[in-house]
């Protein structure tokens, strides 16, 4: 069995279907001269053989094994009674339409499971216990796998946490963007959980394990995609759902044309025109074409399955950061509260306090006032305490920058005209750096994500198109309702986790919706995987995420999803219409075979007319412009920031349009 399992394997494989074709065309030169008795051996056996025998393993297979009855079944029995009367050409003709057919319809269903191997490769695979040898504490390296629930772990800055566990003791920041999404480090204390897979970013933490091995909540990602991936059914061919009734039908007609006519070669031709070649090329060519126009426009639609399903997508979940943001910190606004500091004071002696800092948002604010062409004074005795803030000395000042709690524990009061603006910066979701000198606060600092520009544009189309848009994002409440509100998306599930992405769409598609979802980070992974249609950010989005995605979206332009929809709209009606057209050349050279007209290979020909007719019809999706027209008045710059983080982080981040260097107020254009 295994060997005639690799004989199908290279028989239907594209060399050999090539190779095999060209034998028709000898054969048909034969058949036009009336020579084909003249040779020993008609070359359109070479054709029967090679791309005739996948179809008869397959019709075997099937049928046996299965208990299915397929459309291979019917273009065998066609094969075989064409040989029968002496039609080599018409035998190697349908079957050679056939595998032509199988060949394009692999090319546009093949999906690429690399996704899951590199997930996989981001389990940690050892980790740093902590054990008493003679009352006395000591580290040793071990598996991963060795490790137990309970035990004590150290995380060293820079290292990948193996295991769920609860900080004990010491203060950092984790980077957990795989799998909450976030793009900032999330600060961390005594008492806060922290999760396998995220990185220690800056401080040395004590950990107690919770959750290991199979339990953590990396290995419990991984089998969101890998079953999310098997729940997936390839598509199957709509002759093959139509064959079981397609096979009965034109033995039926065949033999009822022999019965009625008395003429074997008419019952031949029944079966060689009712081969359902011109069907079986409807579906892989129209996706084809369509394939290759959103590759033009920097889409990449990984299987036919998926172009067909975002035709029938009406609702549309977005991630947010990253996906509907640029993922890129910027500062939103610089408020001062000394009457002798600028904003551009303030900013300018928090870069210099910043300047050695590794944080993201200490490299924001630095990256900024360069840009801005400030001048930044040199700072020293920098010193960091993780999760908390940095202190250094600027201008023969002592500087700090961090949150409330910190200012706090160095003794700077937070009077009410500070809280008031920390409150009304959370309301909007931006992240904020307190910076406080001589004992007292003096400023502060929000940062912000960048809103892509066609954003807002983007959700209204979809909306216009009939399509529900909703905002499935692991940021804090407060942060994705603001953001929500600017864009114009009603409908948000905020505070996900991984698993709560996937079981919201689940509850979706069991509401009776065709999902599609649109992320960029490795904790999208499982939910592009469960929804109907995945869509991934391929320019800055994880491999990861692009791996599990069905679509790419490779200039990370989300302008392009109401043309996705647009293409994936036209392409289904071109495949039903092509499905039609077939059918009717079908029902007409069924007519001319009965009644004579039609010979086994003249009916071959009839039906490669069919064929041709359906692949240009299909060809013209590959030029036409489902783009829509854009608005030569509308600003192209209008750029708006919103948050990337959760508003009591640190350095929670703003929803207001973006900073122009000098002027540090909300741009209200």
């Amino acid at each position: 069995m295994n060997l005639l399992k690799k004989l199908f394997d290279v028989c239907s494989g594209t060399p050999a279907t090539i190779f095999a074709g060209l034998f028709l065309i000898p054969s048909l030169y034969l058949f036009l001269t009336g020579q084909e008795q003249s040779v020993l051996i008609d070359p359109g056996w070479v054709t029967v053989i090679v791309c005739g025998y996948p179809l008869m393993y397959l019709a075997i297979t099937r049928l046996v094994y299965q208990k299915w009855v397929s459309s291979a079944l019917l273009i065998c029995i066609a094969m075989v009674a064409s040989i029968y009367i002496g039609e080599v050409f018409a035998a190697g003709e349908v079957a050679f339409i056939m595998a032509i057919g199988a060949i394009l319809e692999e090319k546009t269903v093949e999906r690429s499971k690399k996704g899951i191997k590199k997930l996989i490769n981001l389990a940690p695979t050892q980790g740093r216990r902590i054990t008493m040898k003679d009352g006395v504490a000591a580290e040793e390296m071990v598996p991963a796998e060795e490790i137990k629930k309970g035990d004590l772990l150290r995380i060293l800055p820079g290292e990948t946490i193996p295991v769920d566990g609860e900080i004990i003791t010491g203060n950092t920041s984790v980077d957990q963007s795989i799998m909450t999404g976030e793009s900032l480090p999330v600060d961390k204390t005594i008492g806060d959980n922290v999760f396998c897979g995220t990185v220690n970013r800056f401080g040395a933490v004590d950990i107690r394990a919770t959750e290991v091995g199979e339990d953590s909540s990396l290995q419990k990602l991984i089998r969101l995609v890998q079953e999310a991936e098997n729940n997936q059914a390839p598509m199957q061919r709509i002759v093959d759902k139509w064959a079981t009734w397609l096979v009965p039908i034109a033995l039926g007609i065949a033999v009822a044309a022999y019965l009625w006519t008395g003429e074997l070669v008419r019952a031949v031709t029944v079966l060689v025109v009712f081969c359902p070649c011109a069907l079986v090329l409807a579906t892989p060519t129209s996706i084809i074409a369509a394939i290759g126009q959103a590759t033009k426009h920097g889409v990449i639609i990984k299987s036919g399955e998926a172009l067909e399903n975002m035709g029938k997508v009406d609702s549309i979940a977005f991630d947010k950061t990253g996906t509907l943001t640029h993922g890129d910190l910027e500062v939103s606004d610089v408020v001062s509260f000394d009457p002798d500091l600028s904003e551009t004071d303030i900013l300018s002696m928090t870069a210099a306090a910043e300047s050695y800092s590794e944080h993201p948002l200490g490299k924001a604010v630095t990256a900024h006032a360069k840009n801005c062409g400030l001048e930044i004074p040199e700072s020293s005795d920098f010193f960091m305490i993780p999760g908390k803030g940095i202190r250094s000395i600027v201008d023969g000042k002592s500087v700090f920058c961090g949150n409330a709690g910190f200012m706090a524990e160095n003794n700077v009061s937070v009077g009410d005209e500070v809280h008031s603006e920390l409150e009304h910066l959370r309301s909007e979701g931006k992240a904020s750096i307190l910076i406080a000198a001589n004992s007292r606060v003096i400023g502060v600092v929000a940062l912000s994500d960048t809103l892509r520009t066609a954003a807002k544009e983007m959700v209204a189309e979809l909306k216009e198109m009939n399509t529900n848009v909703v905002l499935l994002t692991g940021d804090h409440k407060q942060t994705a309702d603001y953001f929500a509100s600017i864009v114009g998306i009603t409908e948000v599930r905020s505070e996900l986790l991984p698993a709560d992405k996937v079981s919201e769409i689940q509850k979706m598609k069991d509401e009776g919706h065709i999902v599609c979802m649109i992320g960029d980070g490795v904790n999208d992974a499982p939910a592009l995987k469960t929804a109907d249609v995945g869509v991934s950010m391929g320019g800055m989005g994880s491999d990861i995420a692009i791996d599990a995605s069905d679509i790419a979206l490779m200039g990370d332009d989300i302008e392009k999803i109401p043309y996705l929809k647009r293409l994936s709209n036209a392409t289904i009606w071109t495949i039903k219409f092509n499905i039609t057209l077939s059918m009717i050349i079908n029902a007409i050279a069924i007519y001319f075979s009965v009644t004579g007209y039609l010979t086994p290979v003249t009916g071959a020909l009839v039906h490669n007319v069919g064929s041709v007719l359906v692949v240009l019809n299909a060809a013209l999706l590959y030029d036409r412009n489902f783009e829509k027209k854009k608005n030569k008045d509308a600003k192209s710059d209008h750029k708006i920031s919103v948050s990337a983080s959760p508003a009591n982080n640190d350095h929670a981040v703003s929803n207001t349009l973006p900073t122009k260097c000098g002027r540090f107020a909300a741009d209200d254009e």
